[in-house]
């Protein structure tokens, strides 16, 4: 009997069956524009290979004007089909199902071609949009229904039509971007017409046997959003226009609410969909910030959907399905929503991976075959670098011996989930541990590996990852002074009032662990709400809770200090830096940049300002912590090369860059896939 019964159930459409409760939600990851159709169609095989029901790709364009980009994918032409006929057989050879996103970008679309409802840009585009007329708003239609015929002809099983994310049908909607007076503004009845339309020709352009999505903003956190009932409304038009399913949408790119980053809670926002279950006649799925089978399973059992969406816990794992019903789900490697390969990659023009994964994407590049000798293989350094490379080299069929000096592997992992609102570096420790114990890899924590330990190996790789950066300052060796790993391994006592040195990535660390309190945001769900000014679409339009974010008070006063004279956290992830600032704002944390450290003493950190050394001023604190910076730690490298062993350095030992777990991960494995 299966651990997931509700999770691993089909569900039955009619004309097709679906062969289970998963699917695997819509990403970019600029594959398509690659225009390597075997290396997107691996991409897809290889997900529906590991069992999820239905795929939904990447939004496809329906048009220039649409593209989220110029130059975005889509299928406008006989070739397009063809090349698009290679994914699609590829899926259907390894028994899977896959629908095309019909993505229409709207005012976001980053290019001066951009349209819209009404003239009202975007804050995350610099394109004003040109505002529709009937002509246009015709052709937007016809290019969509366009796009779905064209999907089937290129054998695709269905269609997702995105009206969600403050996308282009979403912006016809809501008065906060669609400000028309003729028949498709002013009224609700005028403002879905448009959505409305657009299901009933894709309908009429594909026929009945063939699945149509709609992807549904259910609550679009934004000011002047959607009501619930306007949202029930949309829904039961939608379905009698034809879709067969609705998908759920959570809130506008431009909302000032994370809705798919690490702190936010898992399942945070299944609650919302729950409140359309029973109001439609069609299954609905629910999505967000579902990373486990667990968890997935929960929400099943809960009601709170018919089906559910996971996106890039496929990039993590595209065994995901397979190993849930094999009874494996411990050996899941585990999306920790960091963004960083993911959305950070997309939002920079780059090709989609995964920070756990980095094969994700890479499937036809980075391959990782059965040596064809067998060598001795000695990793030092059991943290993000040393355990990619370790457990690949394992795969690979060679003898890995892994040497940590430290009680537990992890290396600075360990201290990276003691942060608010990253504990999901707790499921990915285990998962290295569940991976290291099945492996056949000889671990030996608590040893520190030396030269003559490593004689005989025939390879050596060092992964001994970094130190502190020493900042010298003047009077840093006094009782008041501490360092970051000390704080994070809850080593030292930190008083009420604290200044940080550095204010890259660890201070934001830092500072978030020590402004916090013992409970995590994480792990309270009302209290997260609160926090963010999540409100209850049902009583407050868009779910935007009217007296806004609603804080706990900061656990310490905290100053946050940079040497740079630039905004402080600019540096920080593309996608999710804007969260910690916000967060940061929240608990009152102040923060100083262009900042000279002058000297420390008992009564605290004197600083001063730029070039000429202005404004000297003391920050009057109980304790100061370090956070400046990092040095790769190469002794045991350099002694390996004094003693004539040539090793392979990786990860933090090689560069230290802010513990960058997402290189070191990457270059670990395609190291170890070649040796």
């Amino acid at each position: 009997m299966t651990q997931f019964p509700k999770l691993l159930a089909p569900l039955d459409l009619g004309f097709t069956t679906l062969k289970n409760r998963v699917l695997m939600g819509s990403m970019h990851t600029g594959l398509e524009e690659t225009k390597d159709w075997n290396r997107v169609a691996e991409f897809y095989a290889k997900r529906a290979r590991g069992g999820v029901g239905l795929i939904v790709t990447g939004g496809m364009a329906p048009n220039r004007e649409g593209g989220v980009f110029p130059g975005a994918a889509g299928l406008f032409n006989d070739q397009d089909i063809a090349n698009h006929r290679v994914i699609t057989d590829r899926v259907h050879e390894n028994d899977g199902k896959i629908a095309m996103q019909i993505l229409h970008a709207g005012r976001y679309a980053y290019g001066p071609e951009c349209v819209a409802p009404s003239p009202v840009k975007s804050p995350i585009s610099p394109f004003p949009p040109v505002e529709l007329d009937e002509d246009g708003i015709e052709k937007q239609i016809n290019d969509m229904a366009t796009a779905a015929a064209n999907a089937k002809l290129a054998g695709y099983d269905g269609v997702e039509v995105m009206g969600s994310e403050g996308y282009f049908l979403n912006q016809f909607l809501v008065t906060h971007t669609n400000k028309r007076t003729d028949r498709w503004g002013g009224s609700y009845e005028n403002r879905m017409r448009l959505p409305l339309e657009v299901v009933k020709r894709v309908r009429e352009a594909v026929g009945t046997d063939f699945i149509v999505i709609y992807r549904l903003s259910m609550i679009d956190l934004i000011p002047n959003g959607s009501t619930f009932d306007e949202v029930i409304e949309l829904a039961q038009k939608v379905e009698a226009a034809g879709a067969n399913i609705i998908n759920t949408g959570i809130g506008w790119h431009e909302a000032r609410i994370p809705t798919i980053a690490t702190s936010v809670p898992r399942r945070a926002f299944s609650w919302v969909t729950k409140k359309l279950m029973g109001q439609v006649g069609i299954p609905v799925i629910t999505s967000n910030r579902i990373n486990t089978p667990e968890v997935a399973e929960s929400v099943l059992n809960d009601g709170c959907a018919d089906m559910v969406s996971m996106a890039r816990p496929f990039l993590a794992d595209a065994e995901f399905v397979a190993k849930a019903a094999d009874g494996r789900a411990a050996e899941i490697a585990p999306c920790i929503a960091c963004n960083q390969a993911c959305l950070d990659h997309t939002f920079s023009g780059k090709i989609s991976t995964c920070l756990v994964n980095p094969r994700a994407c890479y499937e036809t590049e980075l391959v990782v075959g059965t040596t064809d000798v067998a060598k001795t293989i000695a990793v030092v350094g059991a943290g993000p670098a040393g355990l990619s490379a370790a457990l690949t080299a394992a795969e690979r069929g060679h003898n890995v011996t892994l040497f940590d000096a430290a009680d537990k592997l992890g290396g600075q992992l360990n201290m990276a989930k003691q942060v608010p609102g990253k504990e999901e570096f707790f499921g990915l420790v285990d998962w290295y541990n569940t991976m290291v114990a099945r492996a056949d890899i000889d671990l030996r924590l608590g040893q520190k590996a030396d030269v003559d330990t490593l004689r005989g190996f025939d390879e050596v790789i060092v992964a001994t990852g970094v130190q502190p950066r020493d900042p010298q300052i003047d009077g840093q060796d006094g009782d008041n002074v501490v360092d970051y790993i000390d704080v994070l391994r809850h080593k030292v006592t930190v008083g009420k009032r604290v200044a940080i040195v550095g204010a890259g990535g660890i201070g934001f660390d830092v500072a978030e662990f020590l402004a916090h309190g013992p409970e995590s945001l994480v792990e309270d769900l009302d209290a997260w709400k609160r926090n963010w000014g999540v409100g209850d679409p049902e009583q407050q339009r868009g779910g935007v809770a009217p007296e806004g974010p609603q804080p706990d008070a900061a656990a310490r006063e905290v100053v946050l200090l940079q040497r740079k004279a630039e905004k402080a956290g600019k540096r920080l992830g593309k996608t999710t830096g804007w969260i910690h600032r916000a967060d940061l704002k929240m608990k009152g944390v102040k923060t100083l940049t262009g900042v000279n450290y002058e000297r420390i003493d008992a009564q605290g950190l004197y600083i001063s300002f730029g070039e000429a050394r202005e404004n000297p001023q003391l920050i009057e604190v109980d304790t100061i912590v370090l956070c400046a910076g990092q040095v790769p730690e190469r002794g045991l490298a350099d002694e390996l090369i004094s003693a004539e062993i040539t090793p392979h350095v990786i990860g933090g030992a090689d560069v230290a860059g802010e513990l960058d777990a997402k290189r070191a991960i990457d270059q670990g494995t395609r190291l170890a896939a070649t040796l």
